[in-house]
């Protein structure tokens, strides 16, 4: 009898043990207190600079779907810039705009992220370069998300801000343009999202950068991923 009260009493612990962990994890005050953490050890080891490149797996209704179209770990990308020693990241979210670093991070699952940088960063990313780069940005501050993918700059998407302020301002293209087409559609939550999105009428022939292909670029190289 006294062994089944210890061995109740065990497991009582162990699963009030883990629900507390769980809560721990998802609550988002303690996210955020673990961003801030990862965001002044990559700051303390100089590991993050203006024109950084960041990656996450959005939680978003539609990361699935662009996990599965492109065989990708990542769905969501941004710029980061610092100001004052504070470092935030330029996005194409509903609407573009800009999140401080430890936010970004909060956001995404399970707080992982990567961080990457032109190889030749030094060279290309000069004061006068990363001004521009900002400015180019600015034009497309504050403008809608583009659920379409459509290449015009009416509404923007998270690859494709980063894209064209790179070309604007570098010259470089950072990954390799693609066409809707080219991608997996086969999968049922692909399929589902494509016909929320476009009905009957999928413009395979459309552009498309992809946060893949971006990550991929040659031109870049990892610094940082947790």
């Amino acid at each position: 009898m006294k062994k089944g009260i210890i061995l109740f009493g065990l497991l009582g612990l162990i699963l009030v043990g883990g629900l507390y962990a769980k809560r721990k994890f998802y609550n988002p005050k303690h996210r955020l207190d673990n961003a801030k953490t990862e965001v002044k050890k990559l700051a303390d080891k100089n590991e993050i600079k203006n024109g950084d490149l960041i990656f996450q797996t959005s939680l978003s209704g539609q990361s699935k779907a662009i996990q599965l179209a492109t065989n990708s770990k990542y769905s969501h990308c941004g710029i980061i810039y610092s100001d004052n020693g504070r470092y935030y990241v330029f996005e194409a979210v509903q609407s573009v705009k800009t999140t401080p670093l430890n936010k970004w991070i909060a956001r995404g699952k399970g707080g992982r992220y990567v961080i990457k940088r032109l190889k030749n960063a030094e060279q290309v990313l000069t004061t006068e370069t990363l001004q521009k780069m900002k400015q180019e940005g600015e034009k497309f501050l504050g403008k809608n998300y583009d659920l379409t993918f459509e290449w015009t700059d009416d509404k923007i998407y998270c690859s494709e801000l980063i894209w064209k302020i790179y070309k604007r301002a570098t010259g470089l293209e950072i990954g390799k343009l693609e066409k809707l087409g080219n991608f997996n559609l086969t999968n049922e939550a692909v399929k589902q999202k494509m016909k929320e999105r476009y009905g009957d009428k999928i413009p395979m022939d459309e552009i498309v950068i992809s946060p893949k292909a971006v990550f991929d670029s040659n031109l870049l190289e990892t610094i940082n991923e947790n």
